[in-house]
């Protein structure tokens, strides 16, 4: 069903993860609404962290010639958004994130994996030699 996205939101998730943004999701929302393809949804563990990831985000993704239209929310820490037209992305403090719970909201989006979701998930799963038994 997300075949045909665009492969560049690999970039999106990279950029995010450079900075240790934790729990990426990202969703496909096109069936659901016209403002935008994709919501990239990752969290950090402090306010200054998630204001970090956020600026990185924009200094990332500009070197690729990505432009955001617009980005809220930067000072405060709680929940930045940066809306890049067809990927929105959120970056939440992990507390405000799960009290507001997009992903709740968005329960019936696809969830879209790209090569550096893959590598962080493969990343968290233990291996077989951390097992003690």
């Amino acid at each position: 069903m997300t075949q045909d996205i665009d492969p560049q939101l690999d970039l999106f998730v990279q950029a995010a993860l450079a900075k240790k943004a934790e729990a990426p999701v990202f969703l496909d929302i096109r069936r659901f609404t016209s403002v935008a393809e994709a919501f990239l949804i990752v969290s950090g563990r402090s306010n200054r962290q998630v204001s970090a990831i956020a600026e990185h985000i924009k200094t990332d993704l500009k070197k690729h010639g990505i432009q955001p239209l617009g980005m809220e929310g930067a000072k405060e820490g709680h929940w930045v958004l940066i809306d890049y037209g067809h990927v929105v992305i959120h970056v939440f403090y992990d507390p405000v994130r799960s009290f507001y719970d997009l992903e709740g909201l968005w329960s019936d989006a696809p969830r879209i994996q790209t090569p550096a979701m893959e590598a962080y998930v493969k990343q968290l799963a233990p291996t077989e030699t951390d097992d003690d038994g």
